[in-house]
Protein backbone atom coordinates (compact mmCIF):
# COMPACT_ATOMS: atom_id res chain seq x y z
CA UNK A 1 0.00 0.00 0.00
CA UNK A 2 1.03 3.60 -0.83
CA UNK A 3 -0.61 6.76 0.49
CA UNK A 4 -1.16 9.39 -2.16
CA UNK A 5 -0.97 12.88 -1.30
CA UNK A 6 -1.89 15.58 -4.50
CA UNK A 7 1.90 16.69 -5.33
CA UNK A 8 2.67 12.92 -6.89
CA UNK A 9 -0.57 13.01 -9.09
CA UNK A 10 -0.48 16.81 -9.97
CA UNK A 11 2.87 16.01 -11.48
CA UNK A 12 2.21 12.49 -12.72
CA UNK A 13 0.01 14.38 -15.20
CA UNK A 14 2.16 17.10 -16.45
CA UNK A 15 5.00 16.48 -18.53
CA UNK A 16 5.99 19.65 -18.02
CA UNK A 17 6.32 18.95 -14.04
CA UNK A 18 9.95 18.76 -12.66
CA UNK A 19 8.85 15.99 -11.00
CA UNK A 20 6.88 14.20 -13.42
CA UNK A 21 9.09 11.15 -14.45
CA UNK A 22 10.10 10.12 -10.36
CA UNK A 23 6.31 10.68 -9.69
CA UNK A 24 4.95 8.98 -12.87
CA UNK A 25 7.12 6.09 -12.21
CA UNK A 26 6.72 5.50 -8.42
CA UNK A 27 2.84 5.56 -9.41
CA UNK A 28 3.20 2.86 -12.59
CA UNK A 29 5.65 0.79 -10.93
CA UNK A 30 4.27 0.57 -6.82
CA UNK A 31 2.78 -2.96 -6.27
CA UNK A 32 -0.23 -0.67 -4.37
CA UNK A 33 -3.01 -0.21 -3.93
CA UNK A 34 -2.31 3.56 -4.28
CA UNK A 35 -4.62 5.26 -1.55
CA UNK A 36 -5.55 8.65 -0.75
CA UNK A 37 -8.47 10.65 0.20
CA UNK A 38 -11.37 12.66 -1.32
CA UNK A 39 -9.71 15.73 -0.12
CA UNK A 40 -6.40 15.15 -1.82
CA UNK A 41 -8.59 14.18 -5.12
CA UNK A 42 -10.41 17.57 -4.59
CA UNK A 43 -7.23 19.37 -4.70
CA UNK A 44 -5.55 17.54 -7.17
CA UNK A 45 -8.87 17.91 -9.49
CA UNK A 46 -8.39 21.56 -8.96
CA UNK A 47 -4.91 22.01 -9.46
CA UNK A 48 -5.13 19.46 -12.79
CA UNK A 49 -7.59 21.70 -14.52
CA UNK A 50 -5.67 25.15 -13.46
CA UNK A 51 -2.42 23.62 -15.30
CA UNK A 52 -3.83 21.72 -17.74
CA UNK A 53 -7.19 20.88 -18.89
CA UNK A 54 -10.47 19.39 -18.34
CA UNK A 55 -9.42 16.51 -19.95
CA UNK A 56 -6.58 15.61 -17.74
CA UNK A 57 -8.84 16.21 -14.64
CA UNK A 58 -10.80 13.33 -16.50
CA UNK A 59 -8.24 11.08 -16.55
CA UNK A 60 -7.62 11.44 -12.87
CA UNK A 61 -11.27 10.54 -12.15
CA UNK A 62 -11.33 7.37 -14.45
CA UNK A 63 -8.30 6.41 -12.67
CA UNK A 64 -10.25 6.07 -9.65
CA UNK A 65 -13.36 4.53 -11.76
CA UNK A 66 -10.73 2.14 -13.27
CA UNK A 67 -9.50 1.07 -9.27
CA UNK A 68 -5.49 2.08 -10.13
CA UNK A 69 -6.33 4.87 -7.24
CA UNK A 70 -8.49 4.19 -4.15
CA UNK A 71 -10.30 6.68 -2.20
CA UNK A 72 -9.83 5.90 1.92
CA UNK A 73 -13.53 7.07 3.42
CA UNK A 74 -12.87 9.46 6.60
CA UNK A 75 -14.23 7.90 9.64
CA UNK A 76 -15.38 10.05 12.84
CA UNK A 77 -11.91 9.51 13.89
CA UNK A 78 -9.98 10.59 11.04
CA UNK A 79 -11.65 14.23 11.22
CA UNK A 80 -11.03 14.37 15.40
CA UNK A 81 -7.46 13.59 14.19
CA UNK A 82 -7.17 16.09 11.17
CA UNK A 83 -8.72 18.95 13.36
CA UNK A 84 -6.37 17.97 16.42
CA UNK A 85 -3.08 18.01 13.39
CA UNK A 86 -4.39 21.35 11.88
CA UNK A 87 -4.59 22.82 15.63
CA UNK A 88 -1.31 21.57 16.56
CA UNK A 89 0.15 22.51 13.58
CA UNK A 90 -1.12 25.62 13.18
CA UNK A 91 2.43 27.37 12.62
CA UNK A 92 3.13 25.62 9.73
CA UNK A 93 -0.49 25.90 8.19
CA UNK A 94 -1.37 22.73 7.75
CA UNK A 95 -4.33 22.13 5.53
CA UNK A 96 -7.29 19.59 6.06
CA UNK A 97 -5.68 17.27 2.41
CA UNK A 98 -2.09 16.70 4.65
CA UNK A 99 -4.09 16.62 7.60
CA UNK A 100 -6.19 13.53 5.85
CA UNK A 101 -2.95 11.90 4.81
CA UNK A 102 -1.73 11.77 8.00
CA UNK A 103 -5.08 10.72 9.76
CA UNK A 104 -5.37 7.65 7.12
CA UNK A 105 -1.97 6.66 7.46
CA UNK A 106 -1.95 6.34 10.98
CA UNK A 107 -5.04 4.54 10.84
CA UNK A 108 -4.39 2.28 8.60
CA UNK A 109 -0.68 1.59 10.05
CA UNK A 110 1.25 2.69 6.64
CA UNK A 111 4.84 4.74 7.25
CA UNK A 112 5.38 5.49 3.96
CA UNK A 113 3.88 8.34 1.65
CA UNK A 114 4.09 9.82 -1.88
CA UNK A 115 4.24 13.43 -1.43
CA UNK A 116 6.52 16.16 -2.55
CA UNK A 117 5.72 18.26 0.34
CA UNK A 118 8.72 17.14 2.50
CA UNK A 119 8.53 20.56 4.71
CA UNK A 120 4.80 19.99 6.50
CA UNK A 121 5.38 15.63 6.21
CA UNK A 122 9.04 15.96 7.89
CA UNK A 123 7.33 18.74 11.14
CA UNK A 124 4.27 16.23 11.77
CA UNK A 125 5.23 13.66 14.65
CA UNK A 126 2.64 10.72 13.73
CA UNK A 127 1.42 8.69 16.71
CA UNK A 128 2.25 5.38 14.87
CA UNK A 129 6.07 5.88 14.06
CA UNK A 130 9.17 7.96 14.52
CA UNK A 131 8.52 9.48 11.25
CA UNK A 132 7.20 9.23 7.97
CA UNK A 133 9.21 7.63 4.89
CA UNK A 134 8.45 9.92 1.67
CA UNK A 135 8.44 9.00 -1.83
CA UNK A 136 9.95 9.49 -4.17
CA UNK A 137 12.42 11.31 -2.48
CA UNK A 138 14.34 14.62 -3.54
CA UNK A 139 15.91 15.38 -7.22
Amino acid sequence: MLIVDTGPLVAAADTADPAYDRCRSLLESHPGPLVTTSLVIAEAGWLIRRQLDLQAEVLLYNAIADGQITVADLGRDDWARMAELIDTYTDVGLDAADASIVAIAERLDQTVIASLDERDFRIIRPKHTEAFELLPGLA
